[in-house]
């Protein structure tokens, strides 16, 4: 009888400990999350309300871009391929400095929504993105359903929008913009639920195995950040006002 309480006494104090490092993995997360999104925002702001910080992203005469507006919109995807292929060998500290580099600079480039939309649109769909990510990530914690091959569905439809837009750049349609768009909010709606699964399975130990949390906690900020970057862009494109 000891020895079955002791190992039930033992049994619960882990799986106390599993949910304290799964709380403090998805916090360290989340922080990295924020302070990734709170960098986009003020460099979006900045640069959208100062001419002179504007006119190095756009000539001001023939509105075209400049060289360094030309690498904002190139970077950030540079960025994301080096976390993603170069996680192996890079520190925790590089990672970092990339990721926070990579907000900077997304920021940057997304200084130009200012000038096509309205600020209470962008505002609002700002904030109905917020919320609609919040709700999903907290159904994506708290499920107890296993979102692997919902999550697999949802890529599918990501390269099919991906794909769906690159034709889209030259046929220029408007009623298949509004299509992506929509299809895309969908789909950036459910991966936030499958991503928080996804990271709450990796703080509780259940996948990656040994893989370092400090590494896997910024990598993590970065699903989510696209995930919320895009699902606000794909609400501005069905929902913005235009100047």
């Amino acid at each position: 009888m000891e020895t079955n309480f002791d190992n039930s006494y033992k049994n619960v104090i882990q799986l106390d400990d599993e949910a304290s490092n799964t709380k403090k993995f998805m916090g360290s997360v989340f922080l990295w999350m924020f302070v990734a999104l709170g960098l986009s925002a003020t460099f979006a702001y900045l640069f959208s309300q100062n001419n002179e910080l504007l006119a190095m992203l756009r000539n001001p005469e023939t509105l075209q871009p400049t060289t360094l507006g030309t690498v904002t919109m190139i970077a950030p995807l540079i960025f994301v391929l080096t976390m993603s292929f170069g996680f192996n060998k890079l520190s925790y500290s590089a990672l970092a400095i990339i990721f926070v580099a990579y907000s900077a600079v997304t920021g940057m480039s997304l200084s130009f929504i200012m000038l096509i939309y309205t600020a209470s649109s962008v505002f609002t769909c700002f904030l109905s993105a917020s919320a609609l990510f919040g709700v999903m990530a907290v159904a994506g914690y708290r499920t107890n359903v296993d979102l692997t091959n919902f999550g697999s569905i949802l890529m599918m439809f990501l390269v099919g929008i991906i794909i769906a837009s690159v034709i889209n750049m030259f046929l220029g349609s408007g009623q298949l913009d509004y299509i992506i768009s929509f299809v895309g909010v969908a789909v950036f709606v459910g991966l936030t639920a499958y991503d928080v699964q996804k990271l709450k399975r990796i703080g509780s130990g259940e996948e990656y195995g040994e893989a370092p949390l400090q590494k896997m906690a910024v990598m993590g900020a970065l699903r989510l950040y696209l995930d919320f970057i895009n699902m606000f862009l794909m609400l501005l494109r069905l929902f913005g006002s235009r100047k």
